[in-house]
C-alpha cells in the first residue's frame, strides 16, 4: 500500500513558492530523507505534507485525499516532530508525551486509561521510564530528543515527519536515536519522512533520497543514485569522496583538493 503520495506538490507561503514540483510515491513502512542545502525548501516541503503550509499539487494520505480529511483525522495519520520544539520547562516527561494522545481524545475529555497505556509503554520503549517524572528542562539534548520521539509514537500514527531529528546531537546520540527510528518503524510499519543535514546519516537509514536546491527538485531515487560526487559538488558547493565501508555504508565524506 502507498502511504503518501505527491503528485507536482508546492509548498508556498501565499504567492511566494519555497518547494516545487515534488512527485513521490512512497509504500508503507519505507524512509525517504529530504536533503538539500540551507533553504533550499526542505521544512517547508514536510510542512505542506503537515497541512501547516499551503501547498498546490495533490497530497494523498493511505491512497485518500489529505484535503479531504478533518484536521483531527489528519492529526491522527500525521506525527510531526520539529527542528525546534517548544518543550514547557515545568512539564514532565509523562505529561508531555501525553500530548501525543490529544487526537484522539474528545474535546475537553480527559485521558482515559488506555491513552495512559499507551504513554507508558512509548516511555518504555524509548528508555525514558526511569525519567517520567522528571521536568523537561532538567533533561540532557539527547533525553529532550528521545522525549520528543516518544510523543510522537504515542500519537500511534502512521506517518512520521521528523524535521532534523538529530539537531543538536553528537554523533553518538544522532546514530542512537535514528536506530531508534528505524527499530520502531520495522516494528510498527510506520512510514518516515525526515528532513537530513548529514548526508552519511541520510544514506544509510533511508529508503529513498529527494534532493532539493532552491526549491527545485534536483535528484530523486535510492542513496547510491542520488549522492553521487558530481551531484553534492553541484548543489553544495563541497568537494567530497564517496566511499563504501565493508559491509556496504554508503559514506559522504569532505575531502580537501590538493594544494599546488
Amino acid at each position: 500500500m502507498t502511504a503518501l503520495s505527491l503528485h507536482d506538490v508546492s509548498a508556498r507561503y501565499g504567492s511566494r513558492v519555497v518547494a516545487s514540483g515534488v512527485d513521490v510515491d512512497l509504500p508503507a513502512g519505507s524512509w525517504l530523507a529530504i536533503i538539500g542545502p540551507n533553504g533550499a525548501g526542505k521544512s517547508s516541503l514536510l510542512k505542506a505534507i503537515l497541512g501547516a503550509v499551503e501547498h498546490d499539487g495533490e497530497i494523498l494520505l493511505d491512497e485518500r485525499p489529505a484535503s479531504a480529511l478533518s484536521a483531527r483525522a489528519r492529526a491522527r495519520a500525521i506525527a510531526y516532530a520539529p527542528q525546534n520544539p517548544q518543550l514547557p520547562d515545568r512539564l514532565t516527561v509523562t505529561d508531555y508525551v501525553l500530548l501525543g494522545r490529544t487526537p484522539h481524545l474528545a474535546p475537553l475529555a480527559r485521558e482515559r486509561r488506555a491513552d495512559l497505556a499507551v504513554v507508558e509503554q512509548s516511555l518504555h520503549r524509548l528508555d525514558l521510564t526511569g525519567l517520567a517524572g522528571r521536568a523537561l528542562h532538567t533533561l540532557s539534548g539527547g533525553e529532550r530528543q528521545r522525549a520528543v520521539l516518544a510523543r510522537v509514537l504515542a500519537q500511534q500514527a502512521g506517518l512520521l515527519l521528523l524535521d532534523e531529528p538529530t539537531t543538536g546531537l553528537d554523533i553518538g546520540h544522532a546514530q542512537a536515536l535514528l536506530e531508534l527510528v528505524d527499530r520502531l518503524r520495522a516494528e510498527d510499519g510506520a512510514t518516515v519522512v525526515s528532513t537530513l543535514h548529514d548526508l552519511t546519516l541520510s544514506a544509510q537509514y533511508a529508503d529513498r533520497v529527494l534532493l532539493l536546491h532552491g526549491g527545485e527538485v534536483v535528484g530523486y531515487g535510492t542513496p547510491e543514485e542520488v549522492l553521487t560526487r558530481e551531484t553534492v559538488a553541484r548543489h553544495y558547493a563541497a568537494e567530497v569522496e564517496i566511499l563504501k565501508t565493508d559491509n556496504g555504508n554508503l559514506v559522504v565524506t569532505p575531502t580537501r583538493a590538493p594544494r599546488g
